[in-house]
């Protein structure tokens, strides 16, 4: 926890990759090893991987493409953005920069009956390549993000989660020794509205795993609950709430 927390300041969406540089087969090792040991934010969802050079996919960015393949079951995209957003934080300590490529397609290839998830974009960088000064960053201020005062101290890290199309999706509302995460579905958007349930949920899951290291970091001891959602028109989603 406390290595990945530090790659939170280090790790950027990456848009170019070093092309004289590449992965070696010794780091494709320490990849997949890596892979093995992801947490899950929820047990009994069976995920699988498969690593294939960007020419056998949609993607154009990196050198490769990590396929994500899951179950479908409830919280399975939450599930899939909590585990690999800690194999994009420990890339960043490889000098390997990631970009969650969120339309890209297959080609054909399929794991029945898993579903495809999602691709990670990934290729060598230059210690330069990555962020210098986090703050730098385009998010949302934290008065927009979170409410309350309970552990407020974390906002200002957490709140640089990774989205798609940087929507931020997550709302926060803390109070006494709990913390309320929610999901809006009031931001605008270049994304379709149709998609947005979808990828936003991988970035809920994606923020719940910088959350959950922030509060480790801060040595909070907590109980996680995970809540079912059933109506896509409420303006905020309730998706999780932390006992601290």
């Amino acid at each position: 926890m406390e290595y990945l927390y530090e790659m939170i300041f280090k790790r950027k969406s990456m848009r170019r990759f070093n092309d004289e540089l590449g992965v070696s087969e010794s780091e494709l090792q320490m990849i997949k090893n890596q892979i093995q040991g992801l947490r899950p934010l929820c047990d009994g969802i069976h995920t699988e991987v498969e690593i294939v050079n960007k020419t056998d996919t949609s993607c154009k960015r990196g050198q490769y493409c990590l396929l994500v393949y899951s179950e479908v079951k409830e919280h399975y995209l939450l599930n899939v953005g909590y585990m690999f957003e800690q194999l994009d934080l420990y890339l960043a300590s490889m000098n390997i920069g990631v970009c969650w490529y969120g339309f890209g397609k297959t080609q054909g290839k399929h794991k029945k009956p898993l579903e495809f998830v999602i691709m990670l974009a990934f290729g060598k960088c230059l210690e330069k390549d990555f962020r210098k000064d986090m703050y730098k960053s385009k998010r949302k201020d934290v008065n927009q993000i979170w409410q309350g005062e309970v552990a407020r101290e974390m906002a200002n890290i957490v709140r640089f989660a990774p989205s798609s199309c940087n929507m931020q999706p997550w709302r926060i509302r803390s109070e006494e020794n709990k913390i309320q995460v929610f999901r809006t579905t009031k931001v605008n958007s270049i994304m379709p509205q149709a998609k947005r349930p979808y990828y936003n949920s991988i970035d809920m899951g994606i923020f719940l795993c910088f959350l959950e290291i922030v509060l480790h970091k801060n040595s909070y001891n907590f109980e996680r609950e995970l809540f079912e959602i059933y109506n896509e028109d409420e303006e905020e989603i309730k998706i999780a709430e932390y006992r601290i």
